[in-house]
C-alpha cells in the first residue's frame, strides 16, 4: 500500500466525502475516486459504503482506517525528525490547556516562551481534559496540560505544577468562619460547576461518588467569571485553585477537610516523536515552574 494512498483514504473517512476530502487535499475529485478504487482493489474488499453524496467506512474500512492512522502518524514522526537531524527544525508546538490553567497560570509562562523563542509557533487549544486527552492521543496535538492521576499508558508526563482544590464562597458565607470544609457540608450547598470533562468537575464528581453524594449542581458552565459571578452573589459556591481569586477581595477560599490535590502534568504520546520546538516548550515550562516553586 502506499501511504498517499492511506493519506487519501483516512481524509475521506474523515470527512464523509470525497469532494471534501479532494479540496482539502487540493486534487481534483475523479483523482481521489479513482485512488480509493485502485485501494480497494489491491485489498480485494470494500472500503466505503456509498450513498448518494455521502460516503461511511465499512467494518473493513473501520479496520483499515485504525492502521492507517497509525501508518500515517508513525510516517509524519520520521519525516520530521529526518528533518531535524538536517537541522530543518518546524518549530511547531501545539499545546492544550484547560481553561482555569490558560486564564490564570500560563499567560506569563506563555508570553515568556514566545520573547524567548520568537522563532517558533505557538498554538494553544483550550478544553476540558478529556477532550484534550483525546486530541493529544490521536495526534492533533503534540503536548497537553492533564491532570496526573490516571494516565494511561501511552502518554508520557512531567508533573509542573502542584495546586490545591478550594471551597470558593463569598465573604459573609458561613464558610467563611471554618478552617476547612468537609465534603459532606459542601455537597449540602447549592453548586456551580464545570461542565464535565473538565479535571475540576471530574475531581468533584468523582468525590461525590466515593461519598454516596448527589451534587446539586445548579449551573454548569465553562466561564469563570460567570462561576465568580455568580458565587459573589450568593447564588451558589464552586470549587477552583486559589489562583483564580487572588485579586477577587469578595470571595474566599478554603481547603477541604480532606485535602485535594492535583498534580498537573505536560503530558504527549510515548509511542510518537517529541520535535526540538516540543521538547523546548516541555524544559521551559519546567524551567518556569521550578521558579515559581521558589
Amino acid at each position: 500500500m502506499d501511504i498517499k494512498h492511506l493519506r487519501y483514504f483516512k481524509q475521506v473517512a474523515d470527512q464523509g466525502s470525497f469532494t471534501k476530502a479532494a479540496a482539502l487535499l487540493h486534487i481534483a475529485q475523479p483523482a481521489i475516486s479513482m485512488t480509493i478504487k485502485k485501494l480497494e482493489e489491491e485489498l480485494a474488499l470494500t472500503l466505503f459504503h456509498r450513498q448518494d453524496r455521502k460516503v461511511s467506512l465499512t467494518d473493513e474500512g473501520h479496520h483499515l482506517y485504525k492502521h492507517a492512522s497509525r501508518i500515517i502518524q508513525a510516517t509524519d514522526d520520521a519525516l520530521l525528525e529526518m528533518q531535524e537531524l538536517k537541522g530543518l527544525i518546524r518549530g511547531d508546538v501545539r499545546v492544550g490547556i484547560p481553561s482555569m490553567l490558560g486564564s490564570y497560570y500560563f499567560p506569563p509562562i506563555l508570553m515568556a516562551f514566545r520573547h524567548r523563542f520568537p522563532q517558533l509557533n505557538l498554538t494553544v487549544i483550550d478544553g476540558g481534559a478529556g477532550k484534550l486527552q483525546q486530541l493529544l492521543e490521536n495526534g492533533e496535538l503534540d503536548l497537553a496540560v492533564i491532570v496526573d492521576e490516571t494516565t494511561p499508558s501511552t502518554l508520557e508526563t512531567e508533573v509542573f505544577l502542584r495546586e490545591q482544590m478550594m471551597v470558593i464562597c463569598p465573604r459573609d458565607h458561613a464558610f467563611s468562619s471554618l478552617n476547612s470544609i468537609s465534603y459532606s457540608d459542601f455537597f449540602a450547598e447549592e453548586l456551580v460547576m464545570f461542565n464535565s470533562g473538565y479535571f475540576h468537575r471530574n475531581v468533584v464528581d468523582r468525590i461525590a461518588i466515593t461519598s454516596n453524594t448527589t451534587p446539586k449542581i445548579s449551573v454548569e458552565t465553562n466561564l469563570i467569571p460567570l462561576i465568580k459571578s455568580i458565587v459573589k452573589q450568593g447564588f451558589a459556591i464552586s470549587t477552583l485553585m486559589s489562583m483564580v481569586i487572588e485579586n477577587e477581595p469578595e470571595l474566599i477560599a478554603r481547603p477541604f477537610t480532606k485535602p485535594v490535590w492535583l498534580d498537573l502534568s505536560i503530558a504527549w504520546r510515548r509511542d510518537g516523536y517529541l520535535s526540538q520546538a516540543n521538547q523546548t516548550f516541555v524544559s521551559f515550562l519546567l524551567e518556569q515552574s521550578a521558579d515559581n516553586s521558589r
